[in-house]
């Protein structure tokens, strides 16, 4: 088992996506709702709470063959590991899919050994009940790193305002900088930010549309700041749900 140190130092080189270009701090409303998960093979990633004892992210941050912790960190941000107690990934998640931008079913839920501690709460998951349309904000937030390759920038809650572009589908969902387009770097998703939540807003509170799945530089190079894509809940709601149900974590 890695210890403390361990883990923080791994999580400097993770292969998952962070947030670049400038994001300030996650604020207070969007810091009770999100987690990192590191493990023990070297990478770190971002979740969203969904119950006290349940965690949503991507699936291609829990891959089989590895352990798995929450990092809780206390008022001096030291870090503490947490147990995880199972990890399902969606059964229709394919890896090869995935690592050519395509869409999969990029979805995994981590049931954690104790409930959050009281400072976390449980984020809703939204309705769909209107197309994501191109031009649409959405608030991105993820523990990855602010500069690509410098794992020491990682691990504080950033956030971002991203739009909407292209033809959003029920598939898959291509954000950019509204500033940049993707043209040039800008904000977006990096290393440590894949299950990072994306929020909608309406009526005055948040509830999260999908999950960062992958990244690119600007204008489809690699790295990051360029496109931020994102696997919509919309088609896995009920997996969702079910899952949760057998795993014995209440749903808000």
């Amino acid at each position: 088992m890695l210890g403390a140190l361990a883990f923080a130092v791994a999580i400097s080189f993770s292969p998952a996506l962070a947030m670049v270009g400038g994001s300030a701090p996650a604020d207070p409303e969007l810091a009770r709702h999100v987690v990192l998960i590191v493990g023990s093979r070297g990478n770190s990633c971002t979740g969203v709470a969904i119950a006290r004892d349940l965690v949503l992210t991507a699936a291609h941050c829990v891959l089989a063959g590895a352990e798995y912790k929450r990092v809780e960190f206390d008022a001096e941000r030291r870090p503490a590991l947490k147990d995880v107690a199972a990890v399902l990934r969606h059964p229709m998640f394919d890896l090869d899919t995935l690592l050519g931008h395509r869409a999969t079913a990029d979805v995994a839920l981590v049931k954690l050994a104790e409930p959050l501690p009281p400072a976390y709460a449980p984020a809703a998951i939204a309705v769909a009940d209107k197309p994501v349309a191109a031009g649409e904000r959405f608030l991105v937030a993820g523990f990855g790193v602010a500069v690509r390759g410098d794992g020491r920038t990682g691990g504080t809650l950033r956030a971002a305002t991203l739009i909407a572009t292209g033809r959003p589908g029920t598939l898959q969902i291509r954000l950019v900088d509204p500033a940049a387009k993707g043209e040039r770097a800008g904000l977006g998703a990096c290393t440590g930010d894949s299950g990072a939540p994306v929020f909608a807003r309406g009526n005055g509170t948040l509830a999260v549309i999908g999950l960062v799945s992958w990244t690119t530089g600007p204008r489809l190079s690699e790295g990051c700041g360029g496109l931020t894509g994102v696997t919509p809940l919309v088609r896995y709601r009920a997996w969702i749900a079910e899952t949760a149900a057998r795993m014995g974590s209440a749903l808000p």
